[in-house]
């Protein structure tokens, strides 16, 4: 089944203390952002694919992408403040049945994954990856313990997030209307449909770029996900 990629560019790198976008920074000489859209440029069931940036960023971005899309159609999409209407904004431009929304900083997915969440999203109304949390979590209040959480009934959720377009487009509206954040794609179609949210066992090492110590690992990741495919 074809379907469209919105991919979530436009951070600011303000937890890394860089400066610039972190989709500019750079892991064994490649951009992040190049690193993130490898997978979908490869799937030819990824028929559109939609950038999302800062509007301080378009110039950069855009001759970065030139150079690196040379086999699908894309379109880039101004974000906004707020992940939730960066991608509300990149829905807009999709024509697609069905939708993937990625973080652009999570450059070690695989295609295996992609293909799971498509199929899953295309029964259930949408889908994401996820992995079975480690540690013990607790819920606190005023700084004590309040609850324990069993662990084996959590999972830590990671993007690509696919859904039915209409289906989230339907529930970003909504949310629109009532000026509520959700923290992801699923979170808004848990609260605004009735679609159950199919969770795919992901990877540990499908990781977000986000501090200097992500960047150190993403550097030990970067030969087993990307050397092989460019030899």
């Amino acid at each position: 089944m074809s379907y469209a990629a919105i991919i979530l560019a436009a951070g600011s790198g303000t937890r890394m203390n860089l400066g610039y976008n972190k989709m500019l920074l750079r892991i064994k000489d490649q951009p992040l952002i190049s690193l993130s859209i490898k997978p979908f440029l490869k799937d030819e069931n990824c028929t559109e694919l939609i950038i999302v940036i800062n509007e301080t960023d378009v110039e950069v971005i855009s001759k970065l992408l030139e150079k690196e899309i040379t086999n699908k159609q894309y379109k880039i999409v101004t974000g906004s403040y707020e992940r939730q209407y960066s991608v509300y904004n990149g829905l807009q431009a999709v024509t697609k049945e069905l939708v993937l929304v990625h973080d652009g900083a999570r450059p070690f997915i695989t295609n295996t994954l992609i293909t799971e969440l498509v199929y899953n999203a295309k029964e259930y109304g949408c889908a994401i990856p996820g992995v079975k949390v480690k540690d013990t979590i607790k819920v606190i209040e005023d700084e004590t313990v309040k609850e324990t959480l069993p662990r084996e009934i959590l999972v830590a959720v990671q993007t690509p997030q696919a859904c039915l377009t209409d289906l989230l487009k339907s529930a970003h509206e909504k949310a629109k209307e009532e000026d509520y954040l959700g923290t992801d794609e699923a979170s808004l179609i848990e609260k605004y449909t009735n679609a159950k949210v199919k969770v795919v066992l992901s990877s540990y090492e499908n990781i977000k770029i986000t501090t200097q110590e992500d960047l150190y690992y993403a550097e030990k990741l970067y030969d087993k996900y990307f050397r092989i495919s460019e030899e």
